[in-house]
């Protein structure tokens, strides 16, 4: 059974995002660390995001706020806006968000635990692409957890 404490530490980040309006694939590589905070983990993703048809990358970083509830996990915007629930012990983990003119849909997969993707699919008026995230197990070392998420 995998619980909210299971995600604390660092993962290493691999983002695909197939852009069907922009014709192209960017690429965001970065790590991933939950952090205990409050009654819950501070999820901060950082890496370096790939545009295609750019010269190099630039850093890209986002923070989302995880807490245990009754249906399982519930994330937040780092600002307290609730973002999505997902019940990481069901056979499909999904959700849904709606923000007028745009829809998200996740689908995690934690089958092959720790190793786990989101892949999210985003349409609106001006968004039409899908984004995999997978995520893995950082190595570790005696100092990991005092060194930033970057390499």
């Amino acid at each position: 059974m995998i619980t909210l404490n299971d995600f604390a530490g660092a993962w290493r980040l691999s983002r695909h995002i197939e852009d069907a309006l922009a014709g192209g694939t960017a690429r965001l590589e970065g790590y991933c660390r939950f952090t205990p905070q409050d009654d819950g983990l501070l999820c901060t993703e950082s890496g370096t995001l790939i545009l295609p048809g750019r010269e190099g990358g630039f850093t890209a970083e986002r923070r989302y706020f995880w807490r245990s509830d009754p249906d399982g996990i519930a994330v937040f915007f780092d600002d307290g806006r609730f973002f999505h629930r997902f019940d990481p012990n069901a056979a499909s983990p999904a959700a849904d968000h709606d923000c007028a003119p745009d829809a998200y849909a996740v689908r995690y997969d934690f089958s092959g635990w720790p190793l786990w993707s989101a892949q999210w699919r985003v349409k609106g008026p001006r968004k039409d692409y899908v984004s995999v995230s997978q995520f893995s197990r950082r190595r570790r070392s005696p100092e990991a957890d005092d060194r930033p998420c970057r390499d």
